[in-house]
């Protein structure tokens, strides 16, 4: 059983595969303040609760945009698990055609979703992550990628709006009944669902045109499942993919030995 971690500037996901099966998938607060300690202990307490035995876990692979936190989260793995975590970065085979121009700038984040959708769906794809940013990242029919879109997240535009405004609340993540409005409330519910979703909606009509033709689209990240129903466009959501890929990455680096 694998034990894959996507850590995010503002959500740690975790969970256990096991073969092609998500045997439980969990989100954790990134805590920059916690030792290693502190987040054994989560680690020591979603097994239990989730009825895993540690000696289960046979491997573990690591996604991380938050450098500060990257060594606690490994000495908190080896704690639990006596096992050194695979961590997505240099000297870790992939397989991706990045042509960016910087290719060692791309998030490893956006790296694994990439290999994660290739893995499942034909090319052209486009993959969006909805997370602390809403990253698009496009790949060609070769199954090369080719650049991405970076925006601020839903809830991360809202923050700095409340931060920012002297009389704007703070709201509940939801979809308001209307478009329009009637109250500061709702109009501020209409802004982040319905101007995301158009956002989205709008974006991947000009990836498409730059591309020149449909493309397969799959989302994932926190924010997504709020976001996507209200999009016109057909997407896929796959709120798992991050730790799928981070098992394709941890079998090719594994079997490949």
């Amino acid at each position: 059983m694998l034990f894959a971690i996507d850590m995010g500037n503002t959500t740690i996901t975790l969970g256990c595969l096991h073969q092609d099966d998500l045997v439980f998938m969990e989100r954790l607060s990134t805590n920059t303040a916690k030792s290693e300690l502190e987040y054994a202990i989560d680690f020591k307490n979603l097994f239990e609760l989730h009825g895993i035995s540690v000696s289960e876990i046979k491997g573990c692979a690591l996604s991380s945009v938050v450098p500060q936190l990257t060594d606690t989260i490994c000495q908190a793995v080896k704690k639990v698990t006596g096992l050194a975590a695979m961590v997505v970065g240099p000297g870790v085979k992939t397989g991706l055609h990045i042509t960016t121009d910087n290719p060692a700038q791309l998030g490893s984040d956006l790296v694994v979703d990439a290999v994660a959708a290739l893995k499942e769906y034909k090319p052209p794809l486009t993959v969006i992550d909805m997370g602390t940013a809403t990253t698009f990242s496009v790949i060609d029919a070769k199954g090369r990628y080719i650049g991405s879109v970076i925006l601020p997240g839903p809830k991360t535009a809202l923050d700095s709006l409340i931060t920012r405004t002297a009389q704007l609340p703070r709201i509940a993540f939801e979809a308001p009944r209307s478009v329009i409005g009637s109250n500061s409330i709702d109009s501020m519910k209409s802004g982040l669902i319905f101007g995301n979703a158009a956002c989205i909606d709008g974006l991947l009509e000009r990836v498409e045109e730059q591309i020149g033709r449909p493309m397969t689209v799959i989302a994932t990240g926190g924010c997504a499942e709020a976001i996507l129903p209200h999009c016109k466009k057909k997407i896929i959501y796959d709120p798992a993919l991050l730790l799928k890929g981070l098992r394709v990455l941890f079998l090719k680096n594994t079997e490949e030995k």
